[in-house]
């Protein structure tokens, strides 16, 4: 049982990781190369593209007409962004502005000789095997490559999440300690009553067998002419 429940804490906290890690912003300064259209095939990776109703054009074979901007981070390494709204269901960013977004995305591109540089804001990753690409929230023109703004949207949400986590497990003490406590302690006098009774019980039965067996035997030894016990 001890195995099973770290097993199960390990995975809980795995899981609650991977996903702050996909659903909290994060801030990337990058230099923007290209934006651009594209239709994309949204199939068995379609969790991570926004839901069909926040306005994507999709036609019948399944494709989506979605925004890409092209990014070159400090270190040369390219990244690319998709540029979708995602609405009022999840993640809850209600971004309905990729338009917009595409058009700023657009005026600060930019080459090596002349670079200009942005932070971005988005959530999700990049896993190129599956065609998942981070969605970009937000774009903010920055003084250098080396400058990387404070990414205080996420640290805000994870402080508001500790201290509700905090508030609940307050709540969950105070309930084992007045409620789950008592009963099973409640519960455990209970079955001790239970076992003294079944054990006073079964003395009885044992003490008034014998009784019976040594009256029988003494029974017995009169028929075959032996004195009774006296006892």
């Amino acid at each position: 049982m001890h195995y099973i429940k770290v097993t199960l804490g390990v995975l809980l906290g795995v899981t609650v990781f991977l996903f702050l890690d996909y659903a909290l912003p994060s801030k990337n300064t990058v230099r923007i190369t290209n934006t651009y259209n594209r239709l994309t095939d949204v199939g068995a990776n379609a969790i991570f593209y926004a839901s069909a109703d926040t306005g994507t054009v999709e036609n019948a074979a399944g494709q989506r007409d979605i925004r890409f901007i092209e990014t070159v981070r400090p270190n040369g390494k390219v990244f690319v962004y998709r540029n979708e709204d995602t609405g009022w269901i999840w993640p809850p960013y209600f971004k309905y502005d990729s338009s917009n977004l595409h058009a700023e995305a657009t005026n600060f591109r930019s080459d090596s000789a002349n670079p200009q540089w942005v932070s971005v804001t988005a959530y999700g990753w990049r896993i190129p095997f599956f065609s998942v690409y981070p969605n970009a929230i937000s774009i903010k023109q920055v003084a250098g490559p080396n400058e990387s703004p404070l990414n205080w949207p996420a640290m805000l949400i994870l402080v508001v999440l500790g201290a509700f986590l905090a508030l609940i497990w307050r709540m969950w003490n105070q309930f084992r300690e007045r409620t789950i406590d008592p009963a099973a302690k409640r519960v455990g006098a209970a079955v001790d009553n239970v076992d003294a009774r079944a054990d006073a019980a079964m003395d009885r039965v044992s003490t008034e067998f014998n009784e019976a067996r040594e009256g029988f035997t003494g029974w017995l030894d009169t028929w075959k002419g032996k004195p009774r016990d006296p006892k």
